[in-house]
C-alpha cells in the first residue's frame, strides 16, 4: 500500500517556477504508519496509471482552474482499486461535485495540516468518512514541509506560508470567504527554520506564499484606536510586531537568498514596513492593482486602492524603498473600454513595474462576482454541450470559452485579443531589457530576461490563446526556456548551515506525523522557541 499526493494540471514543463508547498505540507500530516508518501507534481511530468496500485490512497488537490484534470486523475484511480480524497479550495467549494464528476470515497474541507491525517487513517482502516472537516486551524498548527521528500533539480523556487486569511474583501477574490478575514500567523521561529532547511538544499530563491503579507494596515489601527477597542488594537499590534519579527530574522540569513511575496497595495504608505522588507532581502510582491481607474476599482470592492497618477505614485513608493511590483491587473470590468488596455499598460511601465500579470475577468467560486453571476444565470443558464456557463471548469479546455460573462461595450474576442495585445507590450525584448537594469550583475539581467519570457509564455502563451497549434509552441518553448532559467537559478546547497537555537518547543520542520494506531495525535520532533 503507498499513499499518493497529485498535484493535477494539463500542461507540464519538466521544471516549475514555485514548488506546489501544499503536496510537501500535506506529506507532513501523512501518518508514519502509512510510510512516506509518493508526490506527483503533474506540472512537472503527467502521472503514470500504472503507478498506482488496489488499495493504495490517492490524494488529490483541485482548485477551480485544474478541477477538470483533477477529476479525470481521481476516476483513473478509483478504476485502479484505489481509494481517492479530494481536498483544496474547489474541493471546500463543491465537495458533493468531487463525488460525482471525480469518484472521491471522502473529501478534506478547508485546511488539511490535521485533517488529512485523519482521512489516511480511516482509509487504512478501510472505513473512510464521507466529509472531512478540516475547518481554519490557528497558525501554530500549521504544518511545516517534507522537503526531504522533493527533487531540488525540478523547481527554481521553494514557498513557505507566514500567514493565512485577508481582511479584505475584494468582489473577485474568494480568499477571505474561504481562509477567512482574520489573518491566521505562524510563528516566525518556524518559518525561519524552515527557510534554513531549504537553504541547505540549494534553494536560495523563496516564494513566501501568503494570502497578504501585509495584514495590518495603517487604518485597520486607526479605525480600532477610533472605536476605543483596546482588545483589537493589542491584537493587531501583535500582528504586525510578528511581521517585523519575522523579517529581522530574515535580514540574519545568508546574504544571497531572495524573497518574494504577495500583498495589498497599502503597504506603501508603510515606509518602515517596506524598509524592514529590503533589510530581510524580500525583494519583490505581488500587489493586486487590478483596476486604473476609479469606476474600475469601485466595480471590484477596491475603492480603497489608488488610480491615475496617485496609483503610479504610490507603485513607485515600492521602488523607491528597494521592493519590486509585480502588478496584477485584471480586463472586462464592465467599466473597461477599448481605451482601457492601452491606459492600463502605459501606467504600468510609467510605474516602473517590475513584472506584471494581466488577467481577464473570471468569475471564481467563492467570490461576490461568482454568485452574482450565478444568480443572473439561474432562470435562463447559458449552456456549453451539457454543461451551464457557471460550471465552466467542467467544459473541456479546447472548447471552454476565454471569457463568460458579457461585457457591456466588447466581445469576449475582443477583450481576449487586447489582453495578448498588452502582454506582448509588456514584455518585448526592448521593455524587459530596461527593466532588467534594477538587476546587479550581468548574470542576474540574463536571469531577469529568460524569466520574464518564460512568465509571459507560462501565463499567456499557454493560457490566453485559444489557436490549439499555438497554445503547442507556447508549451514547447515554455517547456525550453525553463529548463534554461532553472540553471540560472541554481545556488551550491549548504548543508553546513547553522539556523537559530530557540528556546520553547515547537514542532521542527518535517517531522510531525500522525500516529495513527493511537486516535491519531499530533506527534512531532521539538525544536525551541526564543533565541538563546
Amino acid at each position: 500500500m503507498s499513499v499518493h499526493l497529485v498535484n493535477p494540471s494539463d500542461n507540464s514543463f519538466g521544471t516549475a517556477v514555485i514548488t506546489p508547498r501544499w503536496l510537501f505540507v500535506l506529506a507532513a500530516a501523512t501518518p508514519r504508519v502509512a510510510g512516506d508518501p509518493i508526490l506527483i507534481d503533474e506540472s512537472l511530468e503527467q502521472i503514470v496509471p500504472e503507478s498506482i496500485q488496489a488499495g493504495d490512497i490517492v490524494g488529490i488537490s483541485v482548485h477551480t482552474g485544474n478541477a477538470l484534470r483533477g477529476y479525470a486523475v481521481g476516476r483513473m484511480a478509483r478504476e485502479r482499486g484505489a481509494w481517492v480524497v479530494y481536498g483544496g479550495i474547489h474541493a471546500t467549494l463543491f465537495p458533493e461535485e468531487a463525488f460525482e464528476r471525480g469518484e472521491a470515497h471522502a473529501v478534506v474541507t478547508g485546511d488539511g495540516d490535521v485533517a488529512w491525517g485523519k482521512a489516511v487513517t480511516d482509509c487504512l482502516a478501510g472505513k473512510p468518512e464521507r466529509i472531512y472537516e478540516g475547518g481554519r486551524i490557528e497558525g501554530g498548527e500549521f504544518l511545516a514541509a517534507r522537503w526531504d521528500l522533493m527533487n531540488p533539480e525540478k523547481y527554481m523556487w521553494a514557498s513557505v506560508q507566514t500567514i493565512r486569511g485577508c481582511p479584505k474583501h475584494c468582489s473577485f477574490c474568494s480568499v477571505w470567504r474561504t481562509d477567512g478575514q482574520k489573518p491566521r500567523q505562524r510563528k516566525f521561529q518556524s518559518v525561519v527554520d524552515e527557510i534554513v532547511a531549504l537553504r541547505r538544499l540549494g534553494f536560495r530563491f523563496i516564494a513566501l506564499a501568503d494570502d497578504n503579507f501585509y495584514p495590518v494596515t495603517f487604518t485597520d489601527l486607526r479605525l480600532a484606536r477610533e472605536q476605543g477597542n483596546t482588545a483589537k488594537v493589542e491584537e493587531l499590534t501583535a500582528i504586525r510586531n510578528e511581521r517585523f519579527q519575522l523579517m529581522e530574522e530574515l535580514a540574519k540569513l545568508p546574504k544571497d537568498m531572495v524573497f518574494y511575496t504577495q500583498m495589498t497595495m497599502e503597504a506603501g504608505e508603510d515606509g518602515a514596513f517596506l524598509d524592514a522588507m529590503k533589510k530581510a532581502n524580500i525583494k519583490g510582491a505581488l500587489v493586486g492593482v487590478e483596476a486604473v481607474t476609479p469606476e474600475g476599482l469601485k466595480a471590484v470592492y477596491k475603492d480603497w486602492n489608488y488610480s491615475g497618477e496617485a496609483l503610479a505614485k504610490q507603485l513607485q513608493t515600492f521602488k523607491a524603498h528597494g521592493v519590486h511590483v509585480l502588478g496584477s491587473f485584471i480586463f472586462g470590468l464592465p467599466t473597461d473600454r477599448a481605451s482601457t488596455f492601452d491606459a492600463t499598460v502605459a501606467m504600468a511601465l510609467k510605474a516602473g513595474v517590475t513584472f506584471a500579470q494581466f488577467v481577464m475577468m473570471t468569475p471564481f467560486p467563492g467570490t461576490v462576482d461568482f454568485g452574482r453571476w450565478e444568480k443572473e444565470q439561474s432562470t435562463h443558464p447559458t449552456m456549453v454541450g451539457d454543461v451551464p456557463i457557471t460550471r465552466y471548469w467542467l467544459i473541456p479546455t479546447e472548447v471552454r470559452p476565454k471569457m463568460f460573462t458579457p461585457h457591456p461595450t466588447m466581445s469576449s474576442d475582443e477583450i481576449r485579443e487586447r489582453t495578448q495585445k498588452v502582454w506582448d507590450r509588456f514584455y518585448n525584448w526592448s521593455s524587459i531589457w530596461e527593466r532588467s537594469a534594477c538587476t546587479p550583475t550581468l548574470k542576474a539581467r540574463i536571469a531577469f530576461m529568460f524569466l520574464s519570457k518564460l512568465y509571459r509564455q507560462m501565463y499567456a502563451g499557454t493560457g490566453i490563446s485559444t489557436d490549439s497549434a499555438r497554445r503547442k509552441k507556447s508549451k514547447r518553448w515554455a517547456r525550453w526556456t525553463a529548463h534554461q532559467c532553472k540553471k540560472l537559478f541554481t545556488a551550491k546547497p549548504m548543508p553546513e548551515l547553522e539556523g537559530p537555537k530557540w528556546e520553547i518547543g515547537i514542532p521542527a520542520m518535517g517531522q510531525a506525523a500522525y500516529d495513527g494506531g493511537d486516535g491519531g495525535e499530533m506527534r512531532g520532533s521539538f525544536v525551541t522557541i526564543s533565541k538563546k
